[in-house]
Order: C-alpha cells, then structure tokens, then sequence
C-alpha cells in the first residue's frame, strides 16, 4: 500500500458530509415510512434474541423505532439498557453481560448482536469473548477497521471523554479488525459523514463475512429502509445455514 492510499484509507469524510448528517437522517426517516407496508411483510422471526446496541453519545431511545419493527416481526428484541453510549471509559461491562442474559433468558438462546457505529465495535468484541451465546453480529457504520480511529470526525469528542482509553495499540487495532469467530455482516455507507466508510468494511474475512452498501448518512444507518430490510434478511437466516445476502434472494437460495 503506497503512502498517498494510507492517507485517502484514514482522512477525515468531508466536512459537508458531516454538516448534513442531521438533515440526511431526517430524510430517511421520512422516506422509512412509505417502506414500513413492505418492510413489515419480510419472513417472521423466529424469536431468537436480538440486541441493539448505540452508537458513539447513543442511546436506547433513539433505537426504539427499529426494536420495535424487530419485535413486530417476532424477535426477542431490545436495547442494551446502559444509557447514554460515551465510549468505553463510562461502559459497564458487567451490566451489560447482565442485559444480554436477560434477553437470552440466562444463555439459553443464542443472541443476534446488532451494533451502531462504535455499538457495532462492542458487539464484534462481545462475540470475540463468547462465541457461544452470539449467533451472528451485525454492525452498521462501525469503523473497527485500520484507521477507523483517525478516521472519523468523532475521535476529538471521543477522546475528551475518553482520555486513557483511545485504543490504538497496533495489536488492538489488528484484533479490532479481524472479524469475529460467527457470522458478521458489515453495512456501510459511502455518504458517511462521521467515520471514513472503508474502516467500516470487513476485509480478510472468513467464509462467513459479508460488507453490504446502502445508500444514507451515518447517523441515519438504524432508520433507513434498506439497512432494516437487510436486517430482517439477515436474523432470518438459520443459524445451522448462513447464506450470504443478496438483494435478489433467488441469486443466492
């Protein structure tokens, strides 16, 4: 890789980018709610659980629309219960290993782990930890690839509320990079406006990795049409027989 591709892979998006994420979200907001009539006939769920974790100054509340369209279509859905996401310095680890076994009824069924941004980081990590309670991990917008720290237009907030815990020791940007041991799908856009949309790409994965594009902001990434149609697509899948995704089923069953 040559210095100037180094560059491109961690700059900044561009400001306007940035500056437009609010009213982008808006708009997909806007635009999910013609889509719900479709969206709403997509397979049922099984009821397996289903976590959403937020993003980078997220919180459950912001994810209520889309817990409730995963409850709708039958999963044991919910939000991680911790408030406010500031990054790891305020995460509880323990409180939440508590609401995941809440959910999965005390590790009696497996958890689909559905992350936003830096949410998508936790959720590759908790799979790292325990395989064996997750079933699949899907992150939107998480920038847990090479450069996804000096990447985005976040790291200066992250890092005054985070002083002692940026993570950027090689061996821990080469573990947050390497997917997790279950299947993992990582949705990504390239309007990005907060991180740099080729760190939130999975590469050197295993036979069970998929990066998925759709069109929207960042911030926008749990109230868009086409992210919840993938959702439900994805956490229908058996466990015993992942199938990559495509937007026409009949390419790939």
């Amino acid at each position: 890789m040559t210095a100037q591709q180094q560059t491109v892979e961690v700059s900044r998006p561009h400001l306007v980018l940035a500056l437009c994420e609010a009213p982008r979200a808006l708009a997909e907001y806007a635009l999910l709610q013609p889509a719900l009539p479709l969206l709403r006939r997509m397979p049922a769920g099984d009821g397996h659980a289903v976590m959403v974790l937020p993003g980078f100054m997220g919180s459950d509340k912001f994810n209520q629309p889309l817990v409730r369209y995963l409850r709708e279509l039958g999963y044991r859905a919910g939000g991680w219960g911790l408030g406010r996401n500031r990054g790891v310095a305020s995460l509880n680890r323990q409180q939440l290993e508590r609401e995941i076994d809440k959910l999965t009824e005390g590790g009696a069924f497996p958890i689909s782990l559905v992350g936003h941004s830096l949410g998508g980081i936790y959720a590759r990590e908790i799979a790292r930890r325990r395989p064996d309670i997750v079933r699949q991990v899907i992150s939107l917008g998480s920038p847990f690839g090479h450069g996804g720290d000096a990447g985005s237009n976040a790291s200066r907030l992250y890092d005054r509320l985070n002083p002692d815990k940026r993570d950027d020791h090689t061996a821990q940007r080469e573990r947050l990079a390497t997917a997790p041991p279950v299947p993992t799908t990582a949705v990504y856009t390239r309007g990005d406006g907060v991180v740099n949309w080729r760190t939130a790409m999975q590469h050197d994965g295993h036979d069970q990795t998929q990066n998925i594009r759709v069109q929207g902001s960042h911030c926008g990434l749990t109230l868009n049409a086409a992210v919840w149609y993938i959702l439900a697509d994805r956490l229908a899948q058996p466990a015993d027989n992942w199938q990559p995704f495509s937007w026409n089923p009949k390419a790939t069953h």
